[in-house]
C-alpha cells in the first residue's frame, strides 16, 4: 500500500496566544520525516494549503484530500505529535484497529476516542468515494467553526457527523479504535484538570494515556507546544524512549 502521513502547521493571530503552534513543525517535523522515510511512507507538509478564512485546523480537511488520489491511505497527524515508537508500522495500527488483514477494503475513516469523544488531531483515512464525500461534507459544516477560542469547532463537527451517521453507515465505513493509545496517546501530568479527569473518567484516560512503547504522543489542549516538543525530541535524540519529560517539576510520562 502507499501511505502519506499528512500534517500541517499556521499560527493563527487570532487563537489565543499560549495554544500556539508557531515554531512546532520545526521542533517535530524532522521526527516525523525520519520515522516515513524508514517506513517507505510518503511525509507531507501541507502547511501551504492553509485556507485563512478559517482556523488552521480546519485545513487539515484540504490536505488529507489532496492526498488522497495518489495513496491508498492518509495519515493524518496534528502538528504537536511526536512518533516515540518508530518500530511500529502504520499497517500494523491499522490492522489491529480494523480488526481485519486487508486495509484495502473495509472501513474508510479510522479514529480514536478520549475523554471527550472522537479526536480528530490523528486519524486514518483510506481513498475511497466515501471517503471523498465525507471530507467534502466534513468540510462544509461552516456552523461549527469558531474564533478566538481554544476550541477551533472542526472537531466538534466531526464528532456530529459520526454521531449523526445511520448505523449502517457507521459500521461498514467507521472504525474507533478499541484502544486510543493505539495511535493517539496523551501526556498524563498532575494538574486539577488531569486528576478530576482520572476520577471522572478513569476507563477513558487509562485508554489513552501514554505508556512505554506506545507509537505516537499527542499534545492535546496543553500550552506551550513549542516547548513540551523539543524537551520530547531532545529526550529522543537522547534514545530515552521508555519515558518523556514533562515539566520542571520532573513529571513523566
Amino acid at each position: 500500500m502507499k501511505i502519506a502521513m499528512v500534517s500541517l502547521s499556521q499560527a493563527d493571530g487570532r487563537s489565543p496566544r499560549r495554544r500556539s503552534f508557531r515554531g512546532v513543525m520545526a521542533a517535530v517535523g524532522g521526527n516525523k520525516r525520519k520515522y516515513a522515510a524508514a517506513m517507505g511512507y510518503d511525509f507531507v507538509d501541507a502547511s501551504d494549503l492553509v485556507d485563512r478564512r478559517r482556523p488552521p485546523s480546519w485545513s487539515k480537511i484540504l490536505a488529507v484530500i489532496s492526498q488522497l488520489p495518489t495513496h491508498d491511505w492518509v495519515f493524518w497527524n496534528d502538528a504537536d505529535t511526536v512518533v516515540t515508537n518508530p518500530d511500529i508500522s502504520l499497517e500494523s495500527i491499522l490492522r489491529a484497529a480494523s480488526g481485519q488483514g486487508d486495509m484495502k477494503t473495509g472501513p474508510d475513516l479510522v479514529v480514536t476516542e478520549d475523554v471527550n469523544g472522537v479526536n480528530a488531531g490523528v486519524f486514518f483515512v483510506r481513498h475511497s468515494n466515501w471517503s471523498r464525500t465525507f471530507l467534502d461534507i466534513w468540510w462544509n459544516q461552516t456552523s461549527f467553526m469558531q474564533f478566538g477560542s481554544t476550541k477551533s469547532g472542526d472537531n466538534d463537527a466531526l464528532k456530529y457527523l459520526i454521531k449523526n451517521m445511520s448505523f449502517h453507515e457507521l459500521r461498514d465505513h467507521v472504525r474507533v479504535s478499541p484502544m486510543q493509545c493505539l495511535f493517539n496517546s496523551y501526556p498524563w501530568y498532575p494538574s486539577w484538570k488531569s486528576v478530576y479527569q482520572l476520577i471522572s473518567s478513569p476507563r477513558a484516560i487509562w485508554k489513552g494515556a501514554y505508556s512505554r512503547g506506545d507509537f505516537l504522543v499527542h499534545l492535546a489542549g496543553l500550552d506551550d507546544k513549542k516547548n513540551w516538543a523539543a524537551r520530547i525530541m531532545l529526550d529522543l535524540e537522547a534514545g530515552r524512549r521508555d519515558y518523556v519529560y514533562l515539566d520542571r517539576q520532573k513529571s513523566f510520562i
